[in-house]
């Protein structure tokens, strides 16, 4: 689910109703967000990246997949908070009994890799979902992932972060902008923009107002190339090192609307 604070929520929302009938109890869905204008790539060329499943409640066409996350220890892994919201999950976290991480696996219809339950979730407490500013959840998994699945998170300072650095983004969400999902794993090539592109893009009034201090602002100067609905909490990647999460946006591959990723470097608390 990515899009302006009002489609990151009514775009799941949407689906969830699109969806009804499917199953009695909880009707399955599809959260919004899919990497627009990018390429398929292989699990073994970001084993970091993992998504978010439940079965009960998004179906199983996707492997109940609703958002992406990234692996920053074995047995931790980051997500957007608002993944997490009731909009969401119809609940809370630990209300939804199949809660789990498919990690290892490129395509979603796949058999390779491993799905590791959630033991417990974290949502930053300083996360305000009416501006989505600190836009950012921690999960403990029931057993360890391999070392190698873990990627580095830059520092506050790291070089990864100025203007015009190549950063790449990952996730399973829609690769038009207009519902098509995609099963295989996805990238796209973006770059870091200065945070007066989005503080333009974005200024507050009557939508969300663009905060450098907990966002990152990236995209693509001509567009064609962004994240979109159901890459929500996939990683940001800029020099090898996790830079930020998909967070929202207006539209999808805009080159005058650029896509907002919570900055992990400054939300995210030393202890984890």
């Amino acid at each position: 689910m990515r899009g302006s604070l009002t489609r990151a929520l009514t775009g799941a929302l949407g689906l969830i109703t699109a969806a009804a009938g499917h199953l009695a109890l909880a009707a399955p869905v599809v959260a919004d967000s899919v990497v627009v204008g990018g390429r398929q790539v292989g699990i073994a060329d970001a084993p970091w990246v993992v998504a978010l499943s439940s079965r009960d409640r998004f179906g199983g066409t996707r492997a109940g997949q609703f958002c992406g996350g990234v692996v920053v220890a074995p047995t931790k892994v980051l997500t957007a908070a608002h993944c997490l919201g009731r909009e969401v999950l119809g609940g809370e976290p630990w209300e939804v009994r199949d809660f789990a991480v498919i990690a290892g696996r490129a395509s979603l219809r796949g058999q390779g890799g491993q799905e590791v339950r959630v033991s417990d979730t974290w949502i930053n407490p300083d996360y305000d979902p009416t501006t989505n500013s600190g836009d950012l959840a921690v999960l403990t998994l029931v057993s360890p992932l391999p070392e190698s699945y873990v990627i580095g998170v830059a520092r506050p300072e790291d070089a990864a972060y100025a203007p015009g650095t190549a950063a790449d983004v990952y996730g399973w969400g829609d690769t038009t902008g207009r519902g098509s999902y995609a099963s295989a794993l996805r990238t796209a090539r973006v770059q870091v923009l200065p945070d007066t592109a989005c503080e333009r893009a974005y200024p507050g009034g009557s939508g969300v107002r663009y905060r450098g201090d907990t966002m990152v602002c990236a995209g693509d100067p001509q567009g064609g190339k962004d994240a979109c609905q159901g890459d929500s909490g996939g990683p940001l990647v800029a020099g090898g090192l996790l830079i930020g999460l998909v967070s929202w946006g207006s539209g999808c591959g805009e080159a005058e609307n650029p896509g907002v990723y919570t900055r992990v470097s400054t939300v995210l608390p030393e202890r984890f």
